[in-house]
């Protein structure tokens, strides 16, 4: 009976970290790709970041993304996309803060908390 109460924690754990996990790359990575778009070059220029800096990050999320899904990637280097996952997030949280106020602000937020449950999770299925 214990052992099947584990197993279905697990299960349990494996779903919510996969969902996580899956919000974010679809959120953050997929949306990377339109990077070149009319929308995704006027809002950098909007928070007054550099035109080099879109490219920059855009790369970045789309390799993230590719390094958060794919299972035979070694732990060490994930939790390096998790940090720069939330490096990203953190950014564009004070960002939107400063230049256009909470209400912007409050998207990047909700993505950090469900960066922050795909990581506890992460850790919770390799046990």
């Amino acid at each position: 009976m214990n052992t099947l109460a584990i197993r279905k924690s697990t299960k349990k754990d494996r779903i919510i970290y996969w969902t996580a996990t899956l919000l974010i790359v679809l959120f953050d990575s997929v949306g990377a790709l339109g990077f070149n778009t009319p929308l995704a070059i006027e809002g950098t220029r909007h928070l007054g970041f550099p035109d080099y800096f879109r490219v920059e990050l855009s790369l970045g999320k789309i390799l993230g993304g590719i390094l958060l899904v794919l299972p035979m990637i070694p732990a060490r280097i994930k939790e390096w996309a998790y940090v720069g996952f939330g490096i990203s997030m953190i950014s564009a949280i004070i960002a939107n803060l400063v230049v256009d106020g909470p209400a912007q602000a409050s998207l990047p937020f909700v993505c950090l908390m469900v960066l922050i449950v795909s990581y506890v999770y992460y850790h919770r299925t390799r046990k």
